[in-house]
């Protein structure tokens, strides 16, 4: 098989391919091709990726291209991992909600309208040439905002596009542990949109056993995101919710807490060393690229973590692997027929109550050698479904404002956003976007 990654110019391709080299069962991925717009950076990563191949036995061949029909043709999966405008793109999204008094954040609020204004263009093309040229192939989208990429994508690609998040795996694998049980043996009721999600349950043995961990004072405080939001706010809610949730349930603390370098502006740094000193050095381009990594990890919503005493990372946390281990079980469900069951973005259809059908959602599905089934959710309760259908047709609208070029839709979006004050400060956060981010102005022509 080949798998095709777009973005393979990325700090993180040499996580997919180290899970790739773990992998041995058959068939597998024999070829992985890495697309990127700029070869300086295909060349750096796959300095990383001979290294990290050396003494393996039979390690997938790596090609590289900077030509997208040639990376896309002849795949069995295409993994998209683009980013728009690079990490300067990031830091403006960041920073012009900012100066504003808003969040500012990669995927949530405006910063992430900001992102998907300028992505979503690129990923429908990208999505038109898969069809062209690759039209068996699946996509596995990793591009944030995950889930209102994806549902662009989705109306060129339909149901052979999926998204895929490692936010709420970590907190089901974080649960599980601290009542001392296999997270592989455990059924989450996990429902919402990416990055907006919530563990409202944790089946084991045909028992629900997330009000013991919410009473259980000891094992909730192992779990970052209880000691994130506080044992008090969780148990009000009566479930365990995604990490991002911490700037809508604890919006002035987050705004405050971004404190001197945005996280933005900090990997922004750290990559541009790593890239620099593969350059001058490439034969020690993976001891560099391991160095970047702990920075980079370290670095996690470090301010919230600061603010809100959540204390470092667990170690076991970061070396259980993240979206890496998510992309390669869901080719190893569909390509092997190894029946599965993982939190993806997709479709809703009628698996959550209260959303349009068509919206992707984050939830549960049966994933095996005939595709995806999404599995049908309970009802969400008003506190969360509102939420949900407030930021769901804000990304609907961003996804009509990018496709259209209509800066009046695009106001609406910021505008409709649970995260933003007013329609005012809306039409500001535009102009100060179109300013500061050439390919979203290009994308907003009327």
């Amino acid at each position: 098989m080949r798998l095709t990654v777009l973005g393979g110019g990325g700090f993180r391709v040499p996580l997919v391919y180290g899970a790739l080299l773990r992998d041995t069962a058959k068939p597998r991925v024999e070829e992985v091709m890495l697309y990127d717009v700029s070869a300086d950076r295909l060349a750096a990563i796959r300095h990383v990726l001979q290294q990290l191949a050396a003494g393996h036995d039979d390690p997938p061949k790596v090609l590289t291209t900077t030509d997208l029909d040639t990376a896309l043709r002849d795949a069995t999966f295409v993994f998209s991992a683009i980013r728009v405008g690079g990490l300067a793109g990031r830091t403006a999204d960041e920073r012009v909600a900012l100066e504003l008094g808003l969040l500012g954040q990669e995927t949530t609020g405006p910063g992430g309208i900001a992102y998907g204004l300028r992505t979503i263009p690129v990923a429908v093309r990208v999505a038109e040439r898969v069809a062209a040229v690759a039209p068996q192939a699946w996509v596995i989208n990793f591009t944030n905002p995950a889930g209102m990429i994806t549902e662009a994508m989705r109306s060129v690609l339909g149901d052979r596009v999926v998204g895929i998040c490692d936010s709420p795996i970590g907190l089901i694998r974080r649960a599980a542990a601290a009542l001392g049980l296999d997270p592989a043996r455990v059924s989450p009721d996990y429902v919402g949109l990416n990055h907006l999600g919530w563990l409202r349950g944790l089946s084991y043995q045909g028992r629900d056993v997330l009000p013991d961990l919410l009473a259980d004072d000891v094992a909730l405080r192992q779990v970052e995101e209880a000691r994130i939001f506080g044992g008090d706010w969780v148990r009000t809610l009566g479930a365990l919710p995604n990490e991002y949730l911490y700037y809508y349930y604890f919006t002035r603390e987050s705004v405050a807490a971004i404190s001197g370098q945005t996280r933005g502006e900090s990997l922004l740094g750290q990559q541009d060393r790593f890239y620099a000193a593969v350059r001058e050095r490439p034969e020690h381009a993976l001891a560099e690229w391991g160095r970047a990594r702990s920075e980079r990890d370290a670095s996690y919503m470090a301010d919230t973590r600061e603010i809100t005493d959540a204390g470092e990372r667990d170690a076991a946390d970061l070396e259980a692997g993240g979206y890496e281990g998510i992309a390669l079980a869901l080719m190893a469900a569909i390509a092997r027929g190894e029946p599965s069951t993982m939190i993806l973005n997709v479709r809703n259809g009628t698996a959550v109550p209260g959303l349009p059908a068509e919206a992707v959602v984050e939830i549960p599905c049966a994933v095996d050698g005939s595709g995806i089934r999404p599995l049908a959710t309970r009802p969400l309760p008003g506190r969360f479904l509102g939420l949900v259908q407030q930021v769901k047709a804000v990304e609907q609208t961003a996804i009509e404002a990018a496709m259209s070029g209509s800066s009046r839709l695009a106001v609406e979006a910021f505008a409709l956003h649970p995260l933003v004050d007013s329609v005012g400060t809306a039409r500001k956060l535009l102009d100060g976007y179109r300013a500061r981010i050439p390919e979203l102005a290009a994308v907003l022509h009327s």
